[in-house]
């Protein structure tokens, strides 16, 4: 497993787009949580302390702009060795199949969470200082954003386990449909047409059913720290959904990846 793991990170890390696309999470996901913070202000509100705002999952909006950036980064990790014929090579250096899909699947997890990470944190610093300038004061019953805070801290850890949930989902589905670009559309598919189409289902019953299903709509459902009541999913239930679409989406692709030629 370690020279599985060493020997995907040689590849990675020498190839840019990979530096480009984990700096691409932590820049757009800081950049677009700045900009939407930037235009609230307590004085767009009926008064300063009637504006209710969930501060925490306002801060942490431009994950769904950045995570992008993870789906483009774990279809890479496959998705080149298809494109360049080079998976026969690792194939070859590492016939056990199940170890090499373990390896990248490791080091994947392990970029994601250090940039996760880093954009969530900026993100909550971004937060806290540009709301704090806006009027959303402890005074006006908006305490400062801190990861120590109980609801703070499950949304801030939450998201980024979304990030590495996402990262494995679309690993998953890169090993699964062996190219880039028909991996990439599935993906962003899943993630932000979906949720679409759902809304324009206008049977209420079947509307709040299948509201829940999509795999962003479950998983950012974890950012949420005020009305939890008003979710079409609760934020761990949630999580779980998304868990069991990564866990199926893997599985899928080790049932392949080990019964085929390559």
């Amino acid at each position: 497993m370690r020279n599985a793991v060493h020997a995907e990170w040689t590849k990675l890390h020498t190839v840019r787009s990979t530096a480009w696309l984990l700096l691409g999470l932590i820049t757009v996901t800081v950049l677009v949580s700045v900009l939407s913070t930037s235009a609230m202000h307590t004085s767009h509100c009926p008064t300063p302390t009637g504006c209710f705002e969930d501060t925490t999952k306002d801060s942490l909006i431009g994950i769904r702009v950045g995570q992008i950036a993870v789906v483009l980064l774990a279809v890479s990790v496959i998705g080149n060795e298809y494109g360049t014929g080079m998976i026969h090579t690792s194939l070859t250096a590492l016939p056990r199949r199940r170890t090499l899909l373990a390896g990248k699947a490791l080091l994947l997890v392990a970029m994601v969470a250090v940039a996760g990470t880093l954009a969530v944190l900026g993100s909550l610093w971004a937060g806290r200082t540009i709301l704090a300038g806006n009027g959303f004061t402890p005074e006006h019953g908006y305490p400062a954003l801190s990861p120590t805070d109980g609801p703070t801290l499950r949304a801030a850890a939450g998201t980024v386990l979304y990030l590495i949930l996402i990262a494995l989902l679309s690993l998953g589905v890169a090993i699964t449909i062996r190219d880039t670009a028909g991996a990439v559309t599935v993906l962003l598919t899943l993630l932000y047409i979906l949720p679409l189409l759902v809304q324009t289902i206008t049977d209420p019953t079947w509307h709040d059913r299948l509201e829940k299903l999509p795999p962003m709509t479950a998983g950012l459902a974890i950012t949420t720290t005020h009305n939890l009541d008003r979710l079409p999913i609760a934020p761990w239930p949630g999580t779980a959904l998304l868990a069991g679409y990564t866990a199926a989406a893997l599985l899928l692709a080790t049932l392949t990846f080990t019964r085929r030629d390559a």
